[in-house]
């Protein structure tokens, strides 16, 4: 099983970069995981309108899916799920032999394809958190259901 976050973006802070390093080294473990960032609609200046940016994000997100992949979309609007609940999720692709594709948008959020073309639409909170943070909550989280999977003790 290989799982591919793809994210609009970079971390210019460099708040959350070791974190989302750091549980990728740990997924390493058990799965192949890819993290690609795609660079922001527009640039940092001269930012296009916000629709277009969108529909220009979707366009580069959506073609990085590949026919194996299940693609799960994160959300605010998408559904709550709670750690064992997404570990079942995963433990299926893994068992179906599908690859994860999750997907980030940008600043703006993601074009309504993306969200029409998802297997699953993911909210992480439904608080409103900085993309650069849902990342690192995401890997974290994918850390964490492979744990589940394999009943080690990281989940308690």
């Amino acid at each position: 099983m290989k799982v591919r976050l793809v994210s609009v973006g970079k971390d210019r802070s460099g708040l959350y970069e070791p974190a989302v390093q750091e549980y990728a080294s740990r997924l390493a473990h058990y799965t192949r995981f890819e993290l690609v960032e795609l660079p922001e609609a527009g640039g940092k200046k001269g930012r296009t309108a916000e629709g277009s940016a969108r529909a220009s994000e979707a366009e580069a997100l959506l073609a990085r899916r590949k026919p194996q992949d299940l693609l799960v979309a994160l959300d605010e609007r998408g559904k709550l799920l709670d750690s064992v609940e997404f570990s079942r999720y995963v433990g299926k692709a893994r068992d179906g032999a599908k690859d994860l594709l999750l997907v980030i948008g940008g600043d703006e959020g993601l074009d309504e394809r993306v969200r029409q073309s998802a297997d699953l639409v993911l909210s992480l909170s439904k608080m409103t958190l900085p993309h650069r943070l849902a990342r690192v909550v995401l890997v974290e989280q994918l850390y964490r259901a492979f744990t589940l999977l394999k009943g080690e003790p990281y989940h308690k």
